[in-house]
């Protein structure tokens, strides 16, 4: 069985904290742990938190139809009451991000499968698309409304900044594709970029970016931080951590 395992370390004044897959098991009934289950749900997946404690992300479910489809709906988790998030008309929502005002972005499908970001926004959906793109997903918000994600279109796949209503794309140097996941009341922003053999994360931080990496992870991926500087995420690695690392 796989488990996550803490570990954190420093660089360039930002404190970043990830999870590492190792063999073993991790108790959901272990001191600091909650398990989150939507009632009824064949699965709960968990995405994001603001500072009052609000959760949001998805969640799947069976259709209970001839051919018993799954449909993936995304939650709201606020004192102790889930409320369910479906998009009109969409066949499976997803939600990954929530700021301070409690303004909740993510992705939906549509009938005819193509992906969508949305902004859910005092009870109001607002579609985000990247101009020209196949496919929008958006998955973090700040407190100033300002919202980052990914889309592809026929140059590939970039981040995108959603700021005052205007889209700026956020593209790695050298990468073959960049996936922003991550914002901050600063500005600063975090994901991750492939290039040839590997998947790391990146800080974007005052118009300079920086790569997330850890000795022998195969595959890394940042997806929040705070104001602080504090970055979460998680790595997969098949070989021994670095000595740097220390367990939280």
């Amino acid at each position: 069985m796989f488990a996550m395992r803490a570990l954190r370390f420093t660089t360039m004044g930002f404190t970043l904290l990830f999870t590492i897959c190792m063999v073993g098991s991790v108790r959901a009934d272990q001191p600091g742990f909650t398990t989150i289950d939507v009632p009824g749900a064949s699965a709960t997946d968990a995405r994001g938190i603001n500072p009052q404690g609000d959760i949001v992300g998805f969640y799947y479910s069976f259709t209970g139809d001839v051919l018993n489809t799954v449909r993936v709906h995304g939650f709201l988790l606020s004192k102790g009451v889930f409320t369910t998030i479906d998009v009109p008309g969409a066949t499976d929502t997803y939600a990954s991000g929530i700021n301070p005002q409690g303004d909740i972005v993510g992705r939906y499908n549509n009938a005819t499968l193509v992906a969508h970001g949305f902004l859910l926004s005092k009870g109001v959906f607002t579609t985000i698309d990247f101009p020209g793109a196949s496919f929008t997903e958006a998955r973090g918000i700040n407190p100033q409304g300002d919202i980052v994600g990914n889309c592809f279109n026929a140059t590939g796949g970039h981040g995108l900044l959603l700021s005052r209503g205007a889209f700026t794309t956020i593209d790695v140097p050298g990468a073959s594709f960049t996936e922003a996941s991550g914002i901050n009341s600063q500005g600063d922003i975090v994901g991750r970029r492939s290039f040839p053999g590997e998947v790391q994360g990146f800080l974007l931080s005052r118009g300079a970016f920086t790569t997330i990496g850890v000795p022998s992870a195969v595959v890394l991926q940042a997806w929040g931080i705070d104001p602080q500087g504090s970055i979460v995420g998680d790595y997969s690695s098949f070989g021994p951590t670095d000595a740097r690392l220390s367990a939280e």
